[in-house]
């Protein structure tokens, strides 16, 4: 199981929100370039980076940022998420050096759009689901739908996609805990692989999803825990290794 250290970009800048909402952050880092050097250098095997402001703008604002990354960690898989609603947005990130990006709020108001974009760019394309008690959330989160996060996912199964990133509104950013009983549930539901997203706090974190009794989650995406010093990036994925053998 990879663990994938986080940059969130607001206004240029690193930074971590509560519960999704972009008035309640922390900036960490006004270099975000230097803040994916040292998660790098920590060990990580794979970025992911969120254009918070396109998430709410519906188009890139942070592409700047996230291209210089691309650039100079070339060999380095990098996803990003946040803003992406077309066909030539995708293509843009992909000639950037971009490995995957992150189809989110249009997979829920448009799922033909990633059949499309999994047969225009297969291998680089991962749906993005965020839920609060169960049910999808869009538009930055600002958004709560009628629909069901696994049935969802399981319409996404026949295109191709590479994996789904599943984020529980209510534990990201809050240092509470991964909600391990939902991630390995929707695991076990699809054959789509599964990152695991939001509260991730600390050692024991990864080792409760590490033997969540699937082996369907492939990954975990880690924030405030590793910026706050609450979870030692190298220390996890050396656990993450030994417990599932990758």
């Amino acid at each position: 199981m990879l663990l994938i250290p986080a940059i969130d970009l607001k206004d240029g800048q690193c930074v971590r929100l509560r519960q999704g909402r972009m008035e309640d952050d922390t900036v960490f880092s006004d270099n975000p370039l230097q803040m994916a050097s040292q998660w790098v250098e920590a060990g990580g095997r794979r970025l992911h980076l969120v254009d918070l402001n396109g998430a709410f703008a519906g188009e890139p604002v942070n592409g700047g940022a996230i291209r210089e990354i691309a650039n100079a960690y070339p060999d380095l898989p990098i996803q990003v998420g946040g803003g992406i609603r077309d066909e030539a947005t995708i293509e843009a990130y992909l000639k950037a050096g971009v490995e995957f990006c992150i189809i989110g709020t249009q997979a829920v108001k448009e799922p033909d759009f990633v059949t499309r974009a999994c047969r225009e760019f297969p291998g680089h394309v991962i749906v993005g689901l965020d839920a609060k008690e169960g049910m999808v959330a869009i538009n930055g989160w600002a958004e709560v739908t009628d629909q069901e996060v696994t049935e969802l996912s399981r319409r996404f199964q026949d295109d191709g996609v590479s994996a789904i990133v599943y984020t529980d509104i209510g534990r990201d950013g809050m240092m509470s805990g991964p909600n391990v009983e939902a991630t390995r549930d929707l695991a076990n539901a699809i054959t789509i692989p599964v990152i695991a997203s939001g509260g991730i706090t600390d050692i024991g974190d990864i080792e409760a999803l590490c033997q969540a009794q699937t082996d369907n989650i492939m990954g975990a995406i880690t924030g405030r825990a590793i910026y706050e010093g609450t979870l030692d990036l190298a220390q996890g994925q050396r656990l993450a290794d030994q417990l599932t053998g990758s």
